[in-house]
């Protein structure tokens, strides 16, 4: 492999980082940054709120101010001509001012789907691009989770939240300017209960964010669990497990609530103490002014428009304060994406070649692999593959076999060694190239909720009906798809659940006919499939062999007695090979195999 480096093996030191390299969110700052950064695009649309937002905040102000000359100009000189002309004002710039609030709104409702669509794609995209190893190690409803609960309340608090936050500013700022140009004595006496504000929303939100945070993990847990309890839901019938399930369904269902409750409790208490906070002020500044009144210059309108700007003042800060504590949900769950986009996803070197016209020639030389670092599951493993050969990997459960596969297709990278197809390694060839080579039947299949006919062309798009239907007919699977309710037009269920396990196994064979891959992997591909379907397949089977390197793993006695090559493996090492005559001669650990459970009619 030369220079060529694999994922773990380090980068010599300096430069940009490697795509691979994982960059951690560590605080709500740097989470609420890189959630700003989603919205540059929307620059134009967040401008225009921001412009509709300092509409509202000066006809509140103005608003505000025309009370107080009503009163002082008009109703203590009785002159209702003046007093009607400015309630017509104050009307149309209520209109105003609902109108723009309503853009505002719309604007922000925009800029949130489109964030969160952002996000979503980007999400989805980087979960196309995660390597195996994350699939192991992460439940699936976990990963739901992130992509629909999490997003949506980040799209949430964008489209409710920062409107109201920038309308907010806004009216903080001016009120407090407004309030200046009245009495700046009285502005003084409002601003004492200020601080006092600051550091009990501060002192809430530090609370809070924790229990944000696991309210949003242990959601993730409990759609896991969901998830994994529906899969499964004819074994826990069939052993009777139901009341175990609703138990530990109940205790995670208990966590998650006990959560929410106290995030929820101490987010709400926000509320209460804020208008506590505000009565007092509200109260001083009342006693101030009317002292005031009886001392000073200062007219009643003047008072009574400085207690309306009191509330204006202090109602947006008490707003903000709610606001930075429901936001700590939407940036526990950004913090929750932000990681599965930071994580280390697979990728291709520098200069990767694209496998062009693959004639099968593999070779493994000194690979060395493990799942857990110190536990290697294959240890040192060496042979080599031909076209039209047959390569059969037996051995107990456990050993290997499995393994030897995932890291020729690069589901998993090796730690020392090298796997070369056509004298490259792999490790200089495109992934996509590299898996498009190999056709692959497992036991456990995967068929999507498309048509019959999708399900078969899905490594192929381009081919036609009559290339599925040959490709069907080869498998042994056109008989009972015609038979079917709308043939191959049949939308399968989840996995083809109204379908037999041999018969989805035999859609899937039928699906690596029709790609013709030069490279052809059979993982226990007939194991769930009678004998005489079998006997059916096995013409076809040859066929699709023909020219192609085959690697057949556990299969049933008929193909492992025709391989060319038999690979023995046990606790990660190849402790036999050759064909089955020769092995058996030898009598050592295959044939112990063989007289232990071939001859039982078991396969390996």
């Amino acid at each position: 492999m030369g220079n060529m480096r694999r994922p773990g093996m380090g980068r010599p030191g300096g430069g940009p980082p490697m795509p691979h390299e994982k960059v951690k969110v560590k605080n709500a700052k740097g989470t609420l940054k890189r959630l700003i950064s989603y919205m540059n695009s929307y620059k134009i649309k967040l401008l225009l709120a921001f412009v509709l937002s300092a509409v509202v905040s000066v006809i509140t102000i103005s608003t505000t101010r025309l009370n107080g000359i009503a009163i002082d100009e008009c109703i203590a000189s009785f002159n209702l001509k003046s007093l009607g002309v400015l309630c017509i004002i104050i009307l149309l710039l209520h209109l105003i001012s609902g109108i723009s609030t309503y853009f505002i709104h719309s604007n922000m409702i925009k800029v949130s789907q489109n964030t969160s669509a952002t996000i979503r794609k980007d999400l989805f995209s980087a979960i196309q691009k995660l390597p195996i190893k994350y699939f192991d190690n992460t439940s699936s409803g976990d990963i739901m989770s992130r992509l629909t609960n999490d997003v949506d309340n980040i799209n949430t608090t964008l489209s409710q939240s920062v409107a109201q936050l920038l309308s907010g500013i806004i009216n903080i700022i001016g009120t407090l300017i407004a309030m200046l140009l009245l009495s700046p004595t009285l502005t003084l006496i409002s601003l004492v209960t200020v601080p006092l504000m600051l550091v009990i929303t501060r002192s809430v939100m530090k609370f809070t964010s924790k229990y944000f945070r696991k309210q949003q993990k242990e959601l993730g847990e409990l759609n896991g669990y969901v998830e994994e309890i529906v899969s499964g839901q004819k074994a826990i019938i069939l052993f009777g497990q139901e009341e175990n399930v609703k138990k530990n369904f109940n205790k995670i269902n208990r966590n998650l609530k006990r959560s929410g409750q106290i995030a929820q409790a101490l987010s709400g208490v926000m509320g209460p103490i804020m208008n506590l906070i505000n009565n007092i002020t509200y109260l001083i500044v009342a006693v101030a002014g009317g002292y005031m009144i009886l001392t000073s210059d200062i007219t009643p309108g003047i008072v009574f428009s400085f207690l309306l700007y009191t509330k204006n003042f202090s109602r947006p800060i008490n707003e903000i304060a709610n606001l930075l504590n429901t936001m700590q949900s939407a940036l526990a769950g950004a913090e929750r994406v932000f990681e599965v986009l930071d994580e280390e996803k697979e990728f291709e070197v520098e200069g990767a070649e694209i496998l062009e016209n693959p004639q099968g020639n593999i070779s493994l030389k000194n690979v060395t692999f493990s799942y857990i670092s110190g536990k290697p599951v294959l240890k040192n493993a060496t042979f080599d593959a031909l076209p039209d050969q047959t390569i059969a990997i037996v051995g107990p459960t456990g050993a290997g076999k499995t393994t030897i596969i995932s890291l020729l297709s690069r589901f998993y990278d090796i730690e020392s060694g090298d796997i070369t197809i056509d004298g490259k390694s792999i490790y200089e060839l495109t992934r996509d190239s590299l898996r498009g080579s190999i056709g692959m039947v497992l036991q456990d299949t995967y068929l999507f909720s498309e048509s019959v006919f999708d399900n078969i062309r899905y490594g192929r798009p381009s081919a036609t009906a009559e290339d599925v239907i040959d490709a069907a007919k080869k498998a042994g699977a056109h008989s009972f798809i015609t038979q079917l309710e709308s043939g191959y037009d049949t939308i399968l269920s989840d996995n083809g659940q109204d379908l037999s396990q041999g018969q989805r196994q035999l859609i899937a064979i039928a699906r690596a006919m029709l790609s013709k891959p030069p490279i052809l992997i059979l993982d226990e591909a007939t194991s769930s499939i009678d004998t005489r379907t079998e006997v059916k397949i096995q013409e076809a089977l040859k066929v699709l062999m023909k020219g192609r390197t085959n690697f057949v793993i556990a299969h049933r006695l008929s193909t492992i007695k025709n391989a060319d090559i038999i690979l023995v493996i046990d606790k990660g090492e190849i402790v036999e090979r050759g064909n089955h005559d020769e092995l058996i001669s030898r009598d050592g650990f295959y044939a112990n195999l063989y007289n232990s459970q071939f001859r039982s009619g078991l396969g390996l």
